[in-house]
């Protein structure tokens, strides 16, 4: 389960929880389009900086399949569409608590890959597959490889020391 944080955001204080879309009705709800894992986030949530801009949540609407807010002073449509596109953040200590073993994207990013004592490159991006997530690699020599993120191949994440280790893994060059 991951919450996002873009590689300008990942040594920030912030993560990312979702994006402001499109108004609903006259009263100034405002669609959330969802950039985490977990069900019910926005659900309980009090307060989010919208755009960098804290805001108070006066209320948090499920229609449909779609999730709506209502922010404190956002009274009507027009001033609900200079909302849109923003992205929402809630500082790091709220992030959603994880079960042993798993990481967040943001944590991830950035981290070295190790084989052994032989440094592989740093982790630029995290790709979601579906059965498994793969680790996007930048080598020291600008190339780029994936490697699974499979218990038979990553040995080790050791998020504090920014290190992740893996054995059984053939680059094929």
């Amino acid at each position: 389960m991951t919450e996002k944080n873009s590689n300008a955001e990942k040594n920030s204080n912030e993560v990312i929880i979702g994006k402001l879309g499109k108004t609903h009705g006259l009263h100034g709800l405002i669609k959330i389009i969802p950039l985490t894992d977990f069900e019910g986030r926005f659900d309980d949530l009090k307060e989010v900086f919208v755009g960098g801009n804290l805001r108070q949540i006066e209320n948090v609407a499920h229609i449909g399949e779609e999730i709506f807010a209502k922010f404190k002073g956002i009274d009507d449509r027009e001033t609900a569409k200079n909302l849109t596109n923003k992205i929402l953040t809630v500082p790091r200590s709220q992030a959603a608590p994880l079960d042993e073993g798993e990481f967040y994207t943001f944590d991830i990013i950035g981290c070295e890959v190790f084989d052994g004592e032989k440094k592989i490159g740093v982790v630029t991006e995290v790709l979601k597959t579906g059965s498994n997530d793969v680790f996007q690699i930048e080598t020291a020599d600008g190339k780029e490889i994936l490697i699974p993120a499979l218990k038979s191949i990553v040995s080790d994440i050791d998020i504090a020391a920014k290190k992740i280790f893996v054995s059984g893994y053939e680059n094929a060059d």
